[in-house]
């Protein structure tokens, strides 16, 4: 009862938890160790990342010319129609259509689409993880999600080696999306299905030298 009113079981199960944590001391009173490693050696992280992405299934490539390896890949795959966020340079797209998202292009429209380029935030080596932010380059998460085909580029200077490396140089203020090879599941009996909720392929080009 309060005030002489019945609780409702919400409330019951609150009063119970505040009663169970009274002596339990609060967050700002404990002090929280942050001395775990934020970088390891090992092997080189382009070389790491490539076998982590491969493992993944995911279609990799280091190159030094992005135009001319993005119009290899969409040759190669026979893509003329891409979503490209406005941050992507028009040159890698002379052999293709390129369609802005502005006005945003519909869930229909990006369907209809071969596939999407972008850029990365950072990429993580050891984890083989792709993290975009919704930057210029990468636009939003929708762009990512809905084609079935994905093409990456990355830098290398955007690869880290760890995730507290990548945590280091991401906002968390922004949107952020971690892809780590091409969008799979599987059901009870471990059948894999893949383009369930992204792209069915996810294609990366490292850039080694000169973007």
């Amino acid at each position: 009862m309060v005030g002489g009113e019945p609780m409702s079981s919400k409330d019951q199960i609150l009063a119970r938890v505040r009663s169970a944590l009274a002596d339990v001391p609060r967050d700002e009173d404990v002090p929280v160790p942050r001395d775990y490693d934020h970088s390891r050696s090992g092997p080189d992280v382009v070389e790491l990342l490539v076998d982590r992405l491969v493992d993944y299934k995911a279609e990799v490539r280091e190159v030094d010319d992005v135009a001319a390896a993005v119009a290899e890949a969409l040759t190669r795959r026979r893509a003329r129609r891409l979503a490209v966020p406005s941050g992507i340079p028009d040159s890698w797209l002379a052999e293709a259509e390129a369609v802005r998202d502005d006005p945003p292009l519909t869930p229909a429209e990006l369907n209809a689409l071969d596939g999407v380029v972008t850029g990365c935030a950072v990429a993580i080596a050891e984890t083989g993880t792709i993290v975009l932010d919704a930057g210029p380059d990468q636009g939003r998460r929708a762009l990512t999600l809905v084609p079935d085909y994905h093409l990456c580029v990355v830098r290398r200077d955007q690869i880290v080696r760890t995730v507290p490396e990548a945590l280091e140089r991401l906002d968390p203020s922004r949107p952020l999306t971690w892809i780590s090879g091409p969008s799979a599941t599987s059901d009870i009996e471990l059948d894999r299905v893949e383009g369930v909720h992204g792209p069915r392929t996810l294609e990366v080009l490292i850039v080694v030298s000169r973007p």
